[in-house]
């Protein structure tokens, strides 16, 4: 599968971005989806997850403000950011994965390019 993510964008704290990750493939509701975010120097931080049959699991940093949701029709799944903060500033990917667990960034062996969120004070 491959991925495609969209959405990111500078704004400043409190307001509010959607990120888009288009899939390609026919077996896209297969898989489970998730986003991780990096900031350059430190690792790679699992965000959020929508397993296969729409069930989701957040980082604490982000419950409450994201949301994340599929729509396997269009192939796409969707991650709204709310109330954001500028900790939240980091390149977002989206990830996909067919394995039992999806909460790591190990567990995803599909990568999308990333797409650069920058939340200003």
């Amino acid at each position: 599968v491959q991925l495609q993510a969209s959405g990111g964008g500078l704004v400043h704290t409190g307001e509010s971005l959607r990120l888009s990750c288009a899939a390609s493939g026919r077996t896209f509701r297969n898989y489970h989806v998730g986003w991780s975010r990096q900031v350059l120097g430190k690792e790679r931080e699992f965000v959020v997850a929508i397993n296969r049959s729409g069930g989701t699991r957040y980082a604490d940093s982000v419950k409450g403000r994201f949301t994340i949701s599929r729509d396997n029709a269009k192939n796409t799944v969707y991650l709204q950011m709310n109330s954001l903060k500028p900790e939240d500033t980091a390149v977002y990917y989206c990830a996909a994965t067919s394995s039992v667990l999806y909460y790591r960034p190990t567990d995803y062996g599909y990568w999308g390019q990333g797409t650069l969120v920058t939340v200003s004070s």
